[in-house]
């Protein structure tokens, strides 16, 4: 990797991208409310979990798929798999919650990178973010890899912020969860390598924790 690429890179995961993943708990506000999360490890056992098992990976490999068909110029593919990730957000918040964002780095995109415009007029005003972050990433030459590790590690990242915010947590508390689940973040390379037919995840939990979070008493976070 360039310099100029791990720069772009360190732009399009750094918590400054406006796009308003600070506003989004995933579930976290429903599971700290009824104490299933309730400190660091269970904090940090939740998100490993997610990294191992739950939707967050078919997310991932969405973005992948992006990244490729961008790539190929084959924009109906890409359109096709766009339209695919929205049939599978497990509730209509997760799905507000992708498109809001998406939308929000394909506006940005217009202004930074023009050339993307008559691909954003087919994906808007439904564009997933992990379909618009694989064309970001693709666009600034980023590899497949380094774009992978930098969408989990920024995804952990906005889970750990919330968990402060919620439990509440200390910053060092943050740091040793982000420092402990780099193994995971590594492993998660795998992603890399996963067939049309391997695309699923078991995040029950998580969609469960995503239903009840707009019948909550208070919300620091959208719903």
């Amino acid at each position: 990797m360039s310099q100029k690429q791990l720069l772009y890179l360190l732009q399009l995961t750094s918590p400054t991208l406006p796009v308003g993943a600070y506003s989004y708990s995933e579930g976290l506000e429903t599971l700290v409310t009824q104490q299933i999360i309730s400190n660091k490890e269970t904090l940090q056992h939740w998100i490993i979990q997610s990294l191992k098992y739950g939707s967050i990976r078919v997310e991932s490999a969405v973005m992948l798929r992006a990244y490729d068909l961008f790539i190929d110029n084959d924009l109906e593919s890409l359109i096709n798999w766009n339209q695919w990730l929205s049939a599978t957000r497990e509730t209509q918040e997760l799905r507000n919650q992708s498109w809001q964002m998406g939308q929000s780095l394909l506006k940005l995109f217009n202004e930074l990178q023009p050339e993307i415009k008559p691909i954003s007029e087919k994906l808007y005003p439904n564009s997933n973010y992990a379909v618009v972050f694989g064309i970001a990433g693709a666009i600034w030459n980023i590899s497949r890899q380094e774009l992978l590790l930098g969408y989990l590690q920024s995804w952990s990242s906005n889970l750990v912020n919330a968990g402060l915010r919620l439990i509440p947590l200390g910053q060092t508390d943050g740091q040793k969860i982000l420092v402990y689940i780099q193994n995971t973040l590594i492993q998660s390379q795998d992603i890399l390598e996963l067939n049309d037919e391997d695309l699923r995840g078991w995040g029950w939990g998580l969609s469960l924790a995503s239903m009840q979070h707009e019948t909550l008493y208070t919300r620091l976070f959208r719903s």
